[in-house]
């Protein structure tokens, strides 16, 4: 009998993550976040609710925000993913970080990468309206228990226009 953590079960999968090329070797039914954080050592995306409920673990594959909690890693195979460890480019802050900063958008931070990741893909979206309103829509999967809500608004309205 096979024990559960027998690595003849596992799974090759090609990941470019953050700009990286990566292979890894995973059970079949291991969820992209936890292959990001156990596997790769990005624990920037963090595990909240693991129900997909809260947005904590927002990353971006291929452009779009999506749970890391509910996406199996090996459906994800030779896609191109982006953490909160990506964002930054060159050890300088994005611009939305940098504005996180500004506006106090972080609070406690738990929820910092995934509101980070899942807005970065607002900023690249054209199809989503420029108020208040849209943006909080857009931004609605992504709880903050510390209700920064209104910082990170500000920070997003404020890459947006100087964009």
């Amino acid at each position: 009998m096979m024990d559960s953590n027998d690595s003849a079960l596992d799974v090759s999968i090609s990941l470019r993550v953050n700009g990286q090329m990566k292979q890894l070797d995973v059970p079949p039914n291991v969820v992209l976040l936890d292959a990001l954080r156990d596997r790769l050592d990005l624990t920037g995306t963090k595990k909240g609710c693991d129900h997909g409920q809260c947005g904590a673990c927002t990353v971006l594959v291929n452009g779009e925000a999506i749970n890391s909690c509910l996406a199996l890693a090996v459906v994800h195979d030779g896609d191109d993913i982006v953490t909160v460890e990506g964002l930054a480019g060159d050890s300088e802050l994005s611009e939305l970080q940098k504005a996180f900063l500004e506006h106090d958008a972080y609070q406690c931070g738990y929820c910092t990468p995934g509101q980070l990741t899942s807005a970065t893909e607002l900023l690249s979206n054209k199809q989503i309206g420029h108020s208040d309103a849209d943006v909080a829509e857009a931004m609605s999967g992504n709880i903050c228990r510390c209700g920064a809500y209104k910082n990170i608004l500000a920070a997003i309205q404020q890459t947006r226009t100087r964009a």
